[in-house]
């Protein structure tokens, strides 16, 4: 393993930033003790997040995706704001024999659209939202979990929910869209264009 550091930096390939455009296809907001969210026509956004949403916070409590803190460790809150991606969720609800899957059953807040493989930005990427000023920064992808996949089963009113809800792990692998914090706040509102910036990538090895 040691011997990987003895490359010089100038072997190691470095991907340039790159510029995607795309536009805000829905926004959605979660109002109460539920993360299902609620179509909206726009978002108001401060540091602490999308205002009176289920996520909204500066800092949240750590729980089975940080197993390296003790459960309920107040820690920053980098899941301000859930995106999604209509394509992707077509290919998730194809994959487990649905009509559809609403951006609104698995807690979504932003759906975006023209952005090839959403869920596949890297960390670090900003979104600059050009009409009311607001960038947020991708965290990372979005973990699946349990919750998500019963939501679904409930929604799409199926007979066999556990069922179901089982399926959407496997089917929603790399596919479950992105969370990011609000980097600048301002408002964000439906159809609006939204400027990707990837940064620099390389392989760590």
């Amino acid at each position: 393993m040691l011997d990987l550091f003895t490359r010089d930096v100038s072997e190691i390939e470095v991907r340039p930033v790159k510029k995607l455009s795309g536009r805000v296809a829905g926004l959605f907001h979660a109002p109460g003790e539920d993360f299902v969210t609620r179509r909206i026509e726009a978002l108001e956004l401060t540091f602490h997040g999308i205002a009176g949403d289920f996520h909204e916070g500066a800092t949240r409590r750590s729980g089975s995706r940080e197993p390296w803190y003790k459960a309920g460790t107040e820690i920053r809150n980098e899941r301000q704001v859930s995106i999604v991606s209509h394509d992707e969720l077509a290919i998730i609800a194809g994959r487990m024999n649905l009509p559809e899957i609403k951006p609104e059953w698995i807690g979504a807040n932003l759906l975006l659209a023209d952005i090839p493989h959403l869920s596949m930005l890297p960390a670090g990427t900003l979104l600059f939202f050009k009409k009311g000023g607001v960038t947020l920064k991708v965290d990372g992808q979005n973990h699946l979990c349990r919750f998500a996949g019963r939501s679904i089963a409930e929604c799409a009113g199926v007979e066999d929910v556990r069922g179901v809800s089982l399926q959407f792990s496997p089917a929603a692998k790399r596919l479950r869209g992105l969370v990011a914090w609000v980097e600048k706040p301002g408002r964000i509102e439906a159809d609006e264009e939204v400027s990707v910036r990837i940064p620099e990538q390389w392989i760590y090895e």
